[in-house]
């Protein structure tokens, strides 16, 4: 089994995730994000397919959210 992991970079740059990386810390913390992998001392990724199930998820949220 392959394990693709996604940079904080390609976070914004290929998943389009638009938020700081402050802000994706704390939706870690609250349970709303997927969590990091720590790779060494200053590096960190998160593995793709839990980030692409959790733009999936928000995709999903949009077809039950009633319009304003």
């Amino acid at each position: 089994m392959t394990r693709k992991l996604v940079s904080k970079k390609e976070l914004k740059s290929i998943y389009g995730v638009p938020y700081s990386f402050a802000h994706i810390a704390r939706l870690e913390v609250a349970g709303s994000f997927p969590l990091r992998v720590r790779l060494g001392a200053c590096r960190v990724a998160w593995v793709a397919d839990e980030v692409e199930a959790w733009i999936d998820e928000r995709v999903a949220s949009r077809a039950n959210a009633s319009p304003s």
